[in-house]
């Protein structure tokens, strides 16, 4: 790798790497390159965006770099790691169940994505996105997880029962705030994209219980390794 120029948001102090995962929280990013990355090098502190790079301990290498919260952030981020050179990613996230089988902890894999996000819609996206099919398939092979239908959302707090119904009716297993926005523009750069995602929330009723943080970060940490894994693919 070489040293990367600079760009309007990211300001990369370390070369970036082609292959990146996307997590939302800077937190997660820096969990991530502790346990995946050899040497890992803090990248990106600009924003409070943080990205760490490095090689893996296989000798990949592999930038980390998170994307805050919601489709316009994210979408900056990626747009941004084109210009510098990523041709795949992977976003590593959370979400909220829909169907009352999934648990907490429980590891899923994007296989489209419904745009209920402005994002989406501002770049013309109509019905569910896909990943692409090359990195969505060692993804799933790597997870060794069931594959569902996705709905992409701007809000966190406020959606009530009607958009709710309204995805599940569509098929949606779960909801979150990135991946539409993800794919949709990642198709438009020439960036193959795909998504795992831990269910971190579950609804009994209209009342959403969230995963402890203990439990997460185990589950996190299985994400991640799936994640570097599909890209050493």
């Amino acid at each position: 790798m070489t040293a990367e120029p600079s760009s309007i948001h990211l300001e990369p102090s370390q070369p970036i790497a082609p292959d990146v995962l996307l997590p939302g929280d800077p937190g997660r990013a820096m969990a991530l390159a502790q346990q995946l990355l050899a040497k890992p090098l803090m990248s990106n502190h600009s924003r409070g965006l943080w990205g760490y790079s490095g090689e893996t301990r296989e000798g990949m290498p592999l930038t980390i770099q998170s994307t805050g919260m919601g489709g316009p952030s994210a979408a900056i981020v990626l747009h941004e790691l084109a210009e510098l050179g990523v041709r795949r990613a992977i976003r590593v996230g959370t979400c909220a169940a829909l169907e009352g089988s999934l648990e907490l902890g429980e590891l899923v894999v994007a296989e489209a994505a419904l745009p209920g996000d402005g994002v989406s819609r501002a770049l013309g996206q109509q019905g569910p996105v896909e990943p692409d099919p090359a990195l969505h398939s060692s993804l799933e092979r790597a997870a060794a997880c069931r594959p569902v239908l996705i709905a992409s959302t701007d809000l966190f707090h406020e959606y009530d029962e009607a958009p709710r119904e309204g995805w599940i009716r569509a098929g949606a297993a779960v909801v979150e705030m990135e991946c539409a926005p993800l794919f949709t523009l990642g198709r438009r750069l020439g960036v193959a994209l795909a998504c795992a995602l831990i269910v971190s929330d579950v609804f009994a009723g209209a009342e959403r219980v969230r995963i402890e943080p203990e439990a997460l970060g185990r589950s996190v940490q299985r994400m991640g390794a799936a994640a570097a894994a599909a890209l050493a693919f």
